[in-house]
């Protein structure tokens, strides 16, 4: 069994880290200074508590408007008690604005926190509260949160995308570490994070550059590169040089200027909720908490999953009846295809489609394979002709994956999870790939909000390891809520 070489995330094999003269780094540009960049982050925290003052407004309003017997002064209170819920949550917290679930996580919790404080005010107070009122209030206004600050942070995604808003970022380390931490940052453009150079071991190439990076210096040059360039982060990924007393030097010097240090752990697949920093012996030791995938949690999955898939299927049954309909009339055929696809534990199900392709498109495939426009293992074409004039307007809006509701009604498929692969390519695997059959597969995931059929072999892996490392609930809901704009916009989809 011939399997396809792969790259695990974050690492960079040595024949792709070359060095060559530098271009003058010392002529690096400095369009701004730190402060002139780092100017916009005040007026996101303002927009946001201006924003979070308005949806309380608005949730009020419409509370007030169905409601009798709400006293004016609590109405009008709602709006400074819910931001203040927000501040002492931590909700404006720099640290989790810009990426990540903390940020609706810390909603969710100012959110119990008006709760509680709604009904302690009622009975010390013994002020009648109508608890419709609240009943009405509060999920409105959380809902209305959530919504404007996801909408924010996709405009600044977008911007920082665009090059605004740029974090110049200095990178230190060996150079294999640094190749692959400065891939995984070009990949993920939209973070902001501007990579200006980096800093490797004595004899590892100053005045040199690889794979189009800078060398400024090494390990003891990071305070003097810092100042000389205005930069904003300081990456340290782990190296002999910068040990424990080293690092907690440089963190020292670090705090005469205005860039912040980031420690990149080797695991760099593993979300923030994994990952605890606990007093060992005096020693700040990382700890990584185990994937949740077993127990009571794998149950709500489960529950929330089938229970989700039933309401779906009957909220559009007359969508999925038309385009059964569509599929008929369009071309000669069944209405349903089905494929052998693989599931958790590498067990075998026939996964359900409407029928897009000719009823001979599988013996045409092998004549096809060489004009694929995949990224080396999935098979895909921009312009198949296999595929129906109904078909190609089905997989635009992926109309067509919606009988895989069934699958996941019958236990073979989440709503969420990584894609079902074919038993041909799970052949030419890798083993950091193979993780992902210790979850059922996903009507959407990652994958489908990431680009779909644009990614890359390696980006298809990321984001499935990193879906299978890093599984919540929460995680669940944001990917379902993307879907929706992704379908609309056809991102990836051929």
């Amino acid at each position: 069994m011939s399997r396809a070489t792969y790259e695990p995330p974050g690492k960079v094999s040595p024949a792709r880290v070359v060095l060559a003269p530098a271009a003058l780094p010392g002529e690096l540009p400095q369009p701004q200074t730190v402060a002139a960049r780092r100017a916009w982050r005040a007026a996101y925290v303002r927009r946001l508590v201006a924003a979070d003052a308005g949806t309380a407004l608005v949730a009020v309003a419409v509370g007030w408007a169905t409601t009798s017997g709400v006293a004016p002064a609590v109405a009008l209170a709602l709006p400074v008690v819910w931001v203040a819920a927000l501040f002492v949550a931590r909700g404006y917290d720099r640290n989790v604005l810009w990426e990540g679930t903390e940020e609706f996580r810390r909603v969710f919790v100012g959110a119990v926190l008006v709760l509680g404080g709604a009904a302690l005010f009622a009975w010390a107070g013994q002020v009648d509260v109508p608890r419709g009122f609240v009943a009405l209030t509060l999920p409105l206004g959380t809902a209305l949160t959530l919504g404007h600050r996801y909408a924010q942070r996709r405009l600044l995604r977008r911007a920082r995308a665009q090059g605004r808003h740029p974090q110049t970022t200095l990178l230190v380390g060996h150079a294999l570490g640094v190749a692959g931490l400065h891939e995984q940052l070009r990949r993920q453009a939209g973070l902001g994070y501007q990579v200006i150079g980096c800093c490797l071991p004595a004899g590892s190439g100053a005045g040199m550059v690889f794979s189009g990076l800078p060398v400024l210096g090494g390990p003891g040059d990071v305070v003097d590169v810092v100042r000389r360039y205005d930069v904003d982060t300081v990456a340290v990924l782990p190296s002999a040089e910068l040990d424990g007393a080293a690092l907690r030097r440089l963190g020292w010097d670090l705090e005469k200027t205005r860039a912040e240090l980031l420690l990149a752990p080797t695991v760099t697949e593993i979300a923030g909720p994994r990952v605890r920093i606990r007093p060992v012996c005096g020693l700040p030791l990382l700890h990584m908490e185990r994937p949740e995938l077993h127990g009571p949690r794998r149950v709500v999955k489960a529950t929330f999953d089938r229970a989700g898939a039933a309401l779906i299927v009957f909220l559009l049954l007359p969508v999925l009846l038309t385009v059964a309909l569509a599929v008929k009339v369009g071309s000669r055929g069944p209405v349903l295809f089905r494929q052998q696809r693989v599931g958790r534990d590498g067990r075998i199900f026939p996964m359900l489609k409407f029928r897009t392709m000719e009823v001979d498109a599988e013996r045409r495939l092998a004549q096809l394979v060489p004009h694929s426009d995949g990224n080396g293992v999935l098979f895909k074409m921009r312009q198949d002709p296999r595929v129906t004039r109904i078909g190609r307007l089905l997989r635009r809006y992926s109309l067509d994956e919606l009988p895989q509701l069934l699958n996941v009604l019958a236990g073979h498929m989440s709503l969420v999870g990584p894609r079902p692969p074919l038993p041909t390519e799970v052949e030419r695997y890798g083993l950091d790939m193979r993780r992902r059959f210790v979850v059922k597969p996903g009507l959407t995931g990652l994958w489908q909000v990431s680009g779909r059929s644009a990614l890359s072999w390696e980006e298809s892996v990321r984001v499935d390891v990193h879906y299978v490392e890093n599984w919540s609930l929460l995680l669940d809901l944001l990917i379902l809520w993307r879907t929706f704009g992704a379908v609309i916009r056809g991102d990836g989809a051929y």
